[in-house]
């Protein structure tokens, strides 16, 4: 989930909760890596990015957010030297 979410951030676009949740939920309905219900994804990603948001690697604006440079940071290591 975290790596999905610094995926899209990563693209300098700024977002509501909701239109980045659902590009986050169909990015990962792509690639089979939906487990549990909508309801419960929804939660863990606002959990997920109230951290990046914690850990000063993404700038909330009222209910927008947007990555900062130093997004990519928060990337599985894997993740981020494959791509």
């Amino acid at each position: 989930m975290t790596d999905e979410l610094v995926s899209v951030l990563s693209k300098q676009q700024t977002f509501g909760f909701n239109e980045l949740f659902e590009v986050v939920y169909e990015n990962l309905k792509a690639r089979n890596a939906v487990s549990g219900g909508e309801e419960m994804l929804r939660l863990r990603a606002y959990e997920k990015l109230q951290n990046l948001v914690a850990r000063g690697l993404v700038e909330k604006n009222g209910k927008v957010y947007r990555g900062l440079e130093k997004i990519g940071e928060a990337a599985n290591p894997d993740v981020a030297k494959a791509g």
